[in-house]
């Protein structure tokens, strides 16, 4: 081994050594556990099986047949299409707000960055509270929607798709607004303007332009508002009453409640596998949006 290539695994050594212990070792211990057999009074037992993961797509009878049962199918086919929803809506809410800061004057876009990191400064289990309070049925939006007589009842907003969806929105809006505004703050506007001097519309500048341009940071954007929303745990637990469970709040139930620690490790790892195929769909999808330039 040459000296240089001795040097640079030197210098790299405290990085590997923290992604081994903290990043490695936990995702083949959790892997280890899901080919296990769970304990009787929680914990796992040293025995291989997949009982794990046939649980997921099966349930036994009394007899001990296995039953097709979709329930767990459908608890990740929610997960995903709400993380998805989540993405799409934080993306069309984003972009704008992203535009506006980086169209800003250089002394005023210091206070647009502190108004979106705001949220931050107050904990995620305070703010979620805070929704439960403004959703409920005599929370802040039912009362004012009565006083004004637009409704004569109240609405059920809270403990449905529906306030889960809008607590993820909330919660991950400014992980899809930082990326894309870092993106467009260094982008060369004399390309924008090189457009608009050859008659480009609008929309052309934006889709042959702007769009291909600021394609990373709406990528990136998109990576940290679909992982941290397809295995969210505060928002189905409080928003949703616990009655639209969410594959994260899965995971903890089988961790804490039911003390099942295979099906739970296995649980993670096909979320895991959820997410990396996510992963590479975005990727795709960024290269195609690179490619409208």
């Amino acid at each position: 081994m040459s000296p240089a290539r001795k040097k640079s695994l030197l210098l790299l050594s405290p990085f590997l050594a923290v992604m081994g212990a903290f990043f490695l070792m936990p995702l083949l211990l959790i892997a280890a556990y899901s080919f296990l057999q769970a304990g009787p009074n929680g914990g796992v037992v040293w025995h291989f099986s997949w009982d794990a993961y046939v649980q997921i797509l099966y349930t036994r009878d009394f007899d001990g047949t296995l039953v097709f049962d979709a329930g767990y199918l459908q608890i990740f086919w929610r997960s995903l299409k709400l993380a998805g929803i989540c993405t799409a809506l934080c993306l069309l809410a984003g972009f704008p707000m992203a535009w506006h800061m980086a169209t800003r004057p250089p002394e005023k876009r210091n206070l647009w960055i502190m108004l979106v990191t705001i949220p931050f400064w107050t904990n995620l289990l305070i703010r979620t509270y805070a929704w439960m309070l403004i959703l409920r049925t005599d929370g802040l939006v039912n009362n004012a929607l009565v006083k004004t007589h637009l409704i004569a009842q109240p609405l059920t907003l809270l403990y449905n798709d529906f306030s889960i969806g809008l607590g993820l929105l909330y919660s991950y809006l400014p992980f899809m607004v930082l990326p894309i505004y870092a993106n467009l703050e260094r982008m060369d506007w004399r390309l924008v303007e090189a457009a608009q001097d050859l008659y480009a519309t609008r929309a052309q500048t934006l889709r042959r332009v702007i769009l291909p341009l600021a394609a990373p940071g709406i990528l990136a954007g998109c990576v940290l508002v679909f992982i941290p929303a397809i295995g969210s745990f505060l928002a189905p637990d409080l928003l949703g009453g616990g009655k639209r469970m969410m594959i994260g709040t899965l995971i903890a139930n089988q961790f804490s409640f039911a003390r099942n620690w295979p099906f739970g490790a296995a649980a993670s790892v096909v979320l895991m596998a959820v997410v990396m195929l996510g992963l590479m769909l975005m990727a795709r999808k960024g290269r195609g949006l690179q490619s409208l330039v």
